[in-house]
């Protein structure tokens, strides 16, 4: 009953193309207004109550790692409620994110609520894609505030540009990766990017390659709430697996699809066509 309440969000808004220039130059932008206030007021409910349900980080902050500290992490949350499905699979970003790669269509890699708590820790630099068993580089992830954000609460920053370096080492979110990174973004002067507010239904996107990192919530009592859906172009395939990251993600992500296969699977459906698709679950 719940998920016949919820607004459709299968229209188009079409990117326009001094925007769709910006992400290929900068490798990240910004689309303001992606979900209206009374959509995204409707799927913040159900995002919320899955997240809240499925989170397994019972830790105190003080009791975590950097990565730990950065943010709740609770990911695809569209296998295990229908409501959320709905936000995930919507064709209004899949649209965006075609749009942007400039491709005919994209599949799910797969979605993640990140919630930094009141007091949480910086997000390191890091690359994306370094996660992932994909020979494509059309690739894009879709970054949306829940609630109205502000730069105290722990804003996405970007080192424009960065996503022409490709691969830059086999580091995962951690200490390392902000202390190497930070020195390759300083070495090749690349300009660092962070807007100073995010309204709710907004949506920053940014390419599997482009350097990016988020400072601390320095919010005593909000909890930063952010939706992630990762896109790939139709036609990738899997890659063999450089660390044991990528082997997790091609197990769990790809349906343990063999390296040199489609990826493909149930798991990554196409975005695009007419009606939800058939799903195993």
């Amino acid at each position: 009953m719940l998920q016949t309440l919820l607004p459709s969000l299968d229209s188009f808004i079409p990117p326009d193309q001094s925007l769709v220039d910006r992400f290929r130059h900068d490798g990240h932008v910004l689309i303001k207004s992606v979900l209206s206030p009374d959509e995204v007021s409707a799927y913040r409910e159900a995002i919320n109550d899955a997240a809240y349900q499925y989170n397994t980080e019972k830790r105190k902050l003080t009791e975590r790692d950097t990565y730990g500290r950065a943010f709740l992490q609770i990911m695809n949350l569209w296998e295990v409620d229908e409501r959320v499905r709905k936000f995930t699979l919507a064709k209004r970003f899949a649209k965006i994110a075609a749009d942007l790669l400039g491709v005919k269509n994209v599949r799910l890699y797969h979605d993640q609520a990140l919630y930094k708590e009141p007091g949480g820790g910086f997000t390191p630099w890091h690359q994306d894609q370094y996660y992932w068993p994909l020979d494509t580089n059309n690739t894009v992830t879709m970054w949306m505030p829940l609630i109205d954000i502000t730069e105290e609460m722990g804003m996405l920053t970007f080192a424009s540009t960065s996503q022409n370096l490709g691969f830059v080492g086999n580091m995962a979110i951690s200490d390392e990766s902000e202390a190497v990174i930070e020195r390759i973004i300083k070495d090749k002067e690349y300009p660092v990017s962070r807007v100073k507010s995010m309204s709710a239904g907004d949506a920053s996107w940014h390419s599997g390659w482009t350097l990016h990192s988020a400072p601390g919530n320095l919010s005593k009592t909000v909890t930063r709430e952010i939706m992630t859906i990762i896109y790939f172009a139709d036609g990738a395939r899997i890659t063999e697996p450089i660390n044991e990251h990528q082997e997790k993600d091609r197990q769990r992500w790809l349906g343990s699809g063999l390296p040199g296969n489609p990826a493909a699977s149930v798991f990554n459906p196409l975005l695009l066509l007419r009606g939800l698709p058939q799903l195993p679950f």
